[in-house]
Order: structure tokens, then sequence, then C-alpha cells
């Protein structure tokens, strides 16, 4: 009898195993992972919120680890989707090569750079793109600390650095476009992940310089100077209206932003294939209420097409700041 029990605690204890598998691996069906960059954060979540209100057992997690974080989990199979600030890397690339994971690269947002000063700055009113290498070139460090070293009609004041880490989208981006390498840049500056972090630190010092996603600018208004930057025709120009950006107008600073969707998670989880379709038809919804810039009706098309035929590879992994994204769609 004794023995009987003991088969029949363990035939239960076999089937409640079964039963609990079967429910984890289908509550993972239905689970979305999406982290990146902070610049593009609030529209994942924004897009995330609202699929959460029509599909009751969505389970979608959103997070902001920066850029490369994202990138580095996206490669290693940790996550289904990478929020990017800036295409995807040829290290990247290979590295999800290694781990057998295509990607599909879609586009979906532009943004602009802002480069801010204190409220109470009023003289760098337009910096020029040579002005900005002198502040940021590597070889700047510890060496061009004052105001009146970036120009002379600047005052002797000294020049206090905020930006973003060396591991994110945003500073890969300012710096590949303002020192043409994208890690070649000065160090002696304050860095922090979170850009509100960036903006409290400018707001804070009358004679500060730093760069920050224009959303957060936008979000900042009263605290903060918006610096124009002598584009690449010569003329001084803001991001401020944003359509300024979808113009091609505010260059070299401005850029696409992307999200980065694993192959291998769309071929196994109907969920992901769901949420990237209602992210690609509704995202213009919530782009300018993130901050950012909607890219155009024919863009939209494409990027969308691009999905739906799951063209997997990167197209942008080799443009150069300031470029129209048309070109490569």
């Amino acid at each position: 009898m004794q023995l009987r029990h003991q088969v029949f605690g363990t035939l239960l204890l076999v089937l409640a195993w079964g039963m609990t598998s079967c429910s984890s691996a289908e509550e993972k069906k239905n689970q979305v992972s999406i982290d990146g960059g902070a610049v593009g954060y609030p529209l994942h979540q924004a897009v995330a919120e609202e699929y959460r209100k029509i599909t009751r057992d969505a389970q979608i997690s959103v997070a902001s680890s920066g850029t490369g974080g994202g990138m580095s989990k996206f490669c290693s199979g940790q996550i289904d989707i990478a929020g990017a600030s800036r295409a995807i890397k040829k290290e990247e690339i290979q590295a999800c090569k290694k781990r057998k994971i295509e990607f599909i690269e879609l586009p979906i947002a532009l943004d602009g750079i802002a480069v801010i000063s204190n409220h109470n700055n009023n003289f760098a009113t337009c910096l020029s793109l040579k002005e900005l290498n002198k502040i940021w070139s590597p070889k700047s460090a510890n060496k061009v600390i004052s105001w009146n070293q970036v120009n002379s009609r600047f005052p002797n004041k000294p020049l206090k650095l905020y930006a973003p880490a060396s591991d994110t989208g945003t500073f890969d981006y300012f710096t590949q476009a303002i020192n043409k390498k994208a890690k070649a840049s000065r160090t002696d500056y304050t860095p922090s992940h979170n850009q509100n972090v960036l903006v409290q630190g400018v707001a804070g010092e009358e004679t500060a310089l730093g760069y920050v996603g224009i959303s957060y600018y936008l979000a900042n208004k009263d605290k903060l100077h918006l610096v124009a930057v002598q584009n690449l025709q010569g003329n001084c120009e803001i991001p401020d209206p944003p359509s300024k950006v979808a113009q091609n107008i505010y260059t070299p600073l401005s850029r696409p932003l992307f999200i980065y969707v694993s192959k291998p998670a769309l071929d196994s989880k109907p969920a992901v294939r769901e949420f990237v379709n209602f992210y690609l038809d509704n995202s213009k919804k919530w782009v300018r209420e993130s901050g950012y810039i909607e890219l155009t009706d024919a863009a939209y098309g494409k990027t969308k097409q691009k999905f739906i035929v799951k063209k997997t590879g990167s197209k942008f992994k080799d443009a150069k700041p300031g470029q129209s994204i048309t070109k490569y769609l």
C-alpha cells in the first residue's frame, strides 16, 4: 500500500511539473522584452502601455541600459528587441552572428542632439563644428578648460562639461559627427546614463555646456539655453521646432532612432510579431508626444514592408551623420 501511495504521489508531481512547464512555456510566448538607449525609451514605454490596454495577456518589459548595453543583451539572446539611438556597429553585428541571431533593422523616429548651456549663458549663441571639435576633442582634455580658449570673444570663465556616458548611442553619434570617430572624445567631463542628470548639471552651473537628446531639452526649456550649431551649409540652426530635423536642416546632429528585432524571437514568439506590428502601425501617434520627430509616411511604409518580408541585416551601419535616412530605406 505504501508503494502505491509513493507511485501515486510521484505521478502527481510529474503531472504538476508538466502542467507548470506548459504554463511556463506559454507565458514565455506572451513575453516581449525591450532594452536599449535612454533616447527612445519614452516612446517604447508609451507604445507598450497602449498595447497592454488592448491585449489583456501582454507581458511587455521595457528597460533602458543604454544603446551599448541593450545591444549587448540583444546579441547574446537575452532580449527580443533592442532600442538604439544609433545604427548597430560592425562588432555588434559579429556578436549577433556568433549567436546566430539575425535581426531586422527598423527606423521608427528622428531625433536631434541638442547642445545645451546654462539659461544665463548669453555669449555661446552659436557654435561652429570647429569650435565643438575644439571643446570635445581628446587633445583638449585638461587643456581647453575655459570658454575664451574656444573663442577669444568668449569670457575667461571655466568650461564645465556634461555628456552621456561613453557606452551610449548619443555619445557615439555626437562624437562621430563632431570628432569623426565614435569613441574619440575627451574624458574630463561629467558623464551619466541618465540624461535628466545632465540637464540638472548644466542648469545648475552658470558656465556649463552639454548635449542631450532633444526631448530632454524640450522638457526643460525654462532651465536651459539651446545653443545653435553651424550646420554643413554654414547656417546657425537649432533643432526646435523639430521640423528642422525632419527636413534635414539641423545637420550633422540629427539622427534616426531604431528598434532591432530578433528574428529567432520573431519566429518563435507570436507575441513579438504582434507587438512590433502594433508598434509600427501606431508609433507615429506617440512619436511627437514622446519628444521625437516623425518619419515621413513613405518612410514608415517602407519600414513596415521591411518588417513584413523579414528583411534582415543593416543598411544604416555605414551611414554618415547628417545624411537623409531615405537613402538607406
